[in-house]
């Protein structure tokens, strides 16, 4: 029974499913992906044929199966079959190879769901360090050892070159997943930019400052007697201005910005990483980029979650957490400028204050659950009668407002009218009716004390006058 419960279990059961038509096209794409990535990562296969330092078709798969579900993993396997038989070796050879990179990506994708918060791994610092670990680490240790494990097999490499064959290709699919499977996620989950011009701007400064100064470490803009200092931490800048500039999706595109100048360069025969032996020499990098993507994608997500708490207490402290409707706080700032703004333009608004009839009443007899029900109730009829330059707002207890913009105090004396009449035919049990008073800009009052007392008064005398259902003659 623990076996057909468990999620690897579905994982498994997915595996030996055939992908539906509807999965089909996106199977085919991973495919042509895959097997283009893996051919040109290939031409960097400097220790074998079979294996090397650069592997972005690991983080391809990856993020395939985050954002589509386990069903594509064919377009894995096919993927890296074509690219390994094209390359070297046969065809028993091949399909082991493939069958170790598909256990790769659904090992990885199973480790990141489980224990990393699947595809919104990327959200929070802790997730992205479980991902470094489960998804750059362990599942990547799945290939390497079933791929050099084969090719030794296979007579198509030496034992005694296991150590430095796996290590290569370990670090190359860790690579693939630390920076190819974050970009993707991001831009596939969220292709869409949302930026304003002064952002766009920013964006352009800050990819032309990456390119010159990647171009400057990595790129042979140095004169050749210093085309290998020690220069790439000045890389690091960058990408803390995206952390805090931008969101992590743009993160990720500048580490892959900086991977890509720095793996062209390091190859060309410049920058720090450099080496007589070009396989060390893009180990070494790889190791850089992928410590580097891992502390901006964790920077940016902790900045994010920091923005994401400061829009949060900013609402609770604008809102009435029962109703959801603006609290007093909010109200006042709203009633002032648009004080400051008729005092330009002269032109009128009214304010409402609503008291709830009998709430204590409610409360005693239904409980404080129907109360807040009832509460929220009557913040509906308000939205629903007013507009959306209206703010509505409740003030405490059974106290709410409306400020109504270009409004004057006949159209107002309407919208209380049209509020009591919603109420009144509202059949949810128990009903209730309100109290309101109205003051009119400037009529009655040009400051916030003038108005909201004199909508107090005319409340009040609502009140004294029994409550109930709004007329006329009640508000006039």
């Amino acid at each position: 029974m623990f076996l057909k419960s468990s999620p690897w279990s579905r994982v498994c059961a997915t595996m030996t499913s055939s992908p539906s038509l509807r999965k089909l096209p996106a199977v085919l794409l991973l495919t042509v992906s895959y097997l283009i990535a893996g051919k040109l990562g290939l031409r960097l296969a400097f220790v074998n044929p079979s294996a090397t330092a650069v592997w972005a078709p690991t983080g391809i798969a990856l993020a395939a199966l985050l954002v589509l579900g386990y069903q594509v993993w064919p377009g894995v396997f096919l993927g890296a079959f074509l690219a390994n038989i094209t390359t070297a070796g046969s065809v028993a050879t091949s399909a082991s190879i493939a069958a170790g990179n598909t256990l790769e990506a659904l090992a990885g994708c199973y480790l990141v769901n489980r224990f990393a918060g699947g595809y919104k791994a990327f959200s929070r610092a802790q997730d992205i360090f479980r991902f470094a670990a489960l998804a750059g680490l362990v599942s990547t240790a799945i290939s390497a050892t079933f791929g050099v494990t084969t090719l030794c097999l296979g007579g198509f490499a030496r034992w005694s070159e296991y150590g430095a064959i796996w290590s290569t290709w370990w670090l190359g699919d860790a690579g693939g997943a630390l920076v190819i499977a974050p970009l993707l996620v991001f831009w596939l989950r969220n292709p869409r930019l949302r930026w304003n011009r002064t952002q766009v701007a920013e964006a352009v400064i800050l990819l032309t400052s990456i390119f010159l100064v990647a171009q400057n470490v990595f790129g042979g803009f140095y004169p050749a007697s210093t085309r290998n200092y020690p220069l790439e931490f000045l890389c690091i800048p960058f990408l803390i201005w995206a952390a805090f500039r931008f969101s992590p999706r743009e993160t990720a595109t500048v580490v892959f910005v900086i991977a890509g100048i720095a793996i062209s360069g390091t190859l060309a025969g410049f920058g720090p990483f450099v080496r007589s032996d070009k396989n060390e020499s893009l180990v070494l990098l790889q190791v850089y980029v992928s410590v580097l993507a891992v502390i901006g994608l964790a920077l940016a997500a902790l900045v994010s979650e920091r923005k994401e708490i400061e829009r949060k207490l900013q609402r609770l402290a604008a809102t009435d957490p029962v109703t959801g409707l603006a609290n007093y706080r909010r109200f006042t700032e709203v009633l002032t400028e648009e004080i400051n703004r008729s005092q330009r333009t002269g032109s009128p608004f009214a304010v409402l204050l609503l008291d709830l009839d009998g709430m204590k009443r409610i409360n005693d007899r239904h409980g404080h659950l129907v109360g807040n029900r009832a509460l929220s109730r009557l913040s509906e009829v308000l939205q629903s009668c007013g507009r959306n330059i209206d703010t509505a707002a409740r003030f405490g207890g059974d106290e709410f407002s409306m400020l109504l913009l270009e409004t004057d105090g006949t159209a107002a004396r309407q919208v209380a009218m049209r509020i009591s009449e919603r109420l009144a035919a509202d059949q949810e049990v128990p009903t209730f009716t309100v109290s309101i008073g109205i003051s009119a800009y400037p009529s009655d009052g040009e400051t916030i004390e003038s108005l909201l007392e004199a909508a107090d008064r005319a409340l009040y005398q609502m009140k004294r006058g029994g409550g109930g259902a709004v007329t006329e003659e009640s508000l006039s």
